[in-house]
């Protein structure tokens, strides 16, 4: 291989390294994968800090030392667990809903479309491109029926509120 071919290789090796990245940043469970290490080690740290801030205090209680030496903060690195722990959270509740979203997405169209860049994937279970369009057509008459019924109700309710003038 030419020089030029191998360089034009390794951007593409690199852009698809990045690519990657950038979908697992977006990822909630690699995002909870990654923090797991980080929570754990404040959490050890944060026993660390409580232990020494007990021995500390300890000892001025007892009179062995005065309260001249300082000590590491207890509230930034519990500040800082549950920073992480909300991230937890945050990853978790969105990796729920993602959850939530395919399986309703799966619900309501259970059948897969073909599609043109991977004929090589076409599963029996697939519905034909035709049979899409009337799934879809008829979501819409569905959707725009609720919306109509939605504005008969809205000015029923107006209709309702207005007082009715002297006859």
């Amino acid at each position: 291989m030419s020089q030029a071919g191998l360089q034009q290789t390794a951007s593409i090796q690199q852009q698809q390294q990045q690519q990657l990245s950038q979908q697992q940043d977006f990822d909630p469970v690699h995002r909870f994968k990654m923090l797991i290490p980080q929570l754990k080690e404040s959490l050890q740290n944060l026993m660390k800090i409580a232990a020494l801030n007990l021995a500390h205090n300890t000892s001025i209680d007892n009179g062995i030392k005065s309260s001249d030496t300082s000590v590491q903060r207890f509230d930034k690195s519990l500040e800082e667990f549950y920073a992480l722990c909300d991230q937890v959270e945050l990853c978790l509740r969105l990796a729920y809903e993602c959850l939530s979203q395919s399986i309703d997405s799966a619900k309501h169209s259970p059948n897969l479309v073909p599609t043109a860049t991977k004929p090589d994937t076409v599963q029996t279970e697939s519905m034909s491109y035709s049979q899409y369009l009337s799934m879809i057509k008829s979501q819409i008459s569905c959707a725009k029926d609720i919306h109509n019924a939605l504005l008969e109700c809205s000015k029923k309710i107006a209709g309702k509120g207005q007082p009715q003038g002297i006859l």
